[in-house]
């Protein structure tokens, strides 16, 4: 059976599983739900309907963009692929953005293991993906995204109730995220992160780009700064392994950060924008969506996503180079840390 497993590219990898195919279903969202609401932020505000029906449609076809995105990121053969659309359908309708994902992941994996062989590849391999993941979908989407949507709820409540305590732990963990070889997006998604939680998040998230950016201006300079504060501070993944130290700038930024992001200039955001923060300014473009275009919101955005987290990690990471925490060359980004 590992035989076969292996021959039919099933690995049974919890990091597959967890960390890779929740990576390639950020892509899909991003390719869908993200972008969508990004151009009809664009369109609302700029009062253009051929804009408006573009978002609307994109955002709609979330679901397929998950199971295609998973689907390939599982490396799947073409046939599983184009089926896996439909799985990923079924799970957001069905499930959420969780469904979804699980719908796709299931529904990939024995797609793959019936691919090839019997003659009858064209009919059955499309016919037992799409089997699946609406079965999956129909039995354990509803209470997965129950499950998920219900802590989310929990944590957009306590954030509510607790702005302070609450607001510092989901920017630390929502940034640690953003940063680690997971997807902080995807997480926010399946939780339903919104208001002042998704506000904290958000931050958290700018704290790490912006930071490890600013902090690595030395050894990057202009393309790293760019590449990580607006492309994603997973770039420094292996700088991480390397001195675990270097993370403690952006991460007590996003500290820092967070209750005045929650108390003195309250923040808020949706779920799409939460676990993203600066990359492709999709973080502040959602907070605009969510709370206005005002003079007020601009200089919220600027001090608490871009300002506040350059001041405070180039001060606590130069300060820690003076000590010797910190040396030149812990924080070059080099092609082999990339992360898909």
């Amino acid at each position: 059976m590992l035989s076969f497993l292996r021959r039919k590219g099933v690995t049974l990898s919890a990091f597959d599983y967890f960390i890779k195919a929740l990576q390639f279903m950020a892509l899909g969202l991003f390719s869908t739900l993200i972008i969508g609401l990004i151009i009809e932020t664009i369109g609302t505000k700029l009062h253009v309907p051929f804009l408006i029906e573009m978002g609307t449609l994109a955002k709609s076809l979330m679901g397929p963009g998950i199971g295609a995105a998973v689907a390939y990121g599982l490396k799947a053969p073409p046939l599983v692929i184009f089926a896996a659309i439909i799985s990923g359908a079924a799970g957001a309708s069905l499930g959420g953005p969780v469904g979804s994902y699980v719908a796709a992941v299931l529904s990939t994996e024995i797609g793959k293991m019936v691919h090839n062989e019997t003659k009858l590849d064209i009919i059955l391999t499309p016919l037992t993906t799409i089997l699946v993941g609406y079965s999956v979908a129909t039995f354990l989407g509803p209470p997965l995204h129950q499950l998920l949507t219900s802590f989310g709820a929990l944590v957009n409540w306590s954030t509510s109730q607790q702005p302070f305590v609450l607001g510092i732990l989901v920017a630390a963990l929502m940034g640690l995220a953003l940063t680690a070889p997971i997807s902080s997006a995807a997480i926010s998604l399946m939780l339903g992160l919104e208001g002042s939680a998704a506000g904290a998040a958000t931050i958290g998230c700018a704290a790490q780009m912006i930071g490890f950016g600013v902090s690595s201006y030395r050894e990057n300079g202009v393309g790293g700064l760019l590449a990580i504060g607006l492309g994603t501070s997973m770039l420094q993944v292996g700088n991480i392994i390397k001195n675990p130290l270097i993370l403690i700038p952006p991460t007590i930024a996003g500290i820092v950060l967070a209750p005045i992001g929650t108390i003195l200039l309250p923040m808020s955001n949706n779920a799409a924008g939460a676990g993203m923060g600066t990359s492709g300014l999709v973080g502040p473009m959602m907070t605009f969506a969510v709370m206005g275009f005002g003079m007020d919101v601009w200089i919220k955005i600027a001090l608490l996503h871009f300002i506040g987290p350059a001041m405070i990690s180039l001060l606590l990471s130069e300060w820690m180079r003076k000590k010797g925490f910190i040396k030149y060359g812990d924080l070059k980004i080099r092609t082999e840390s990339h992360s898909d």
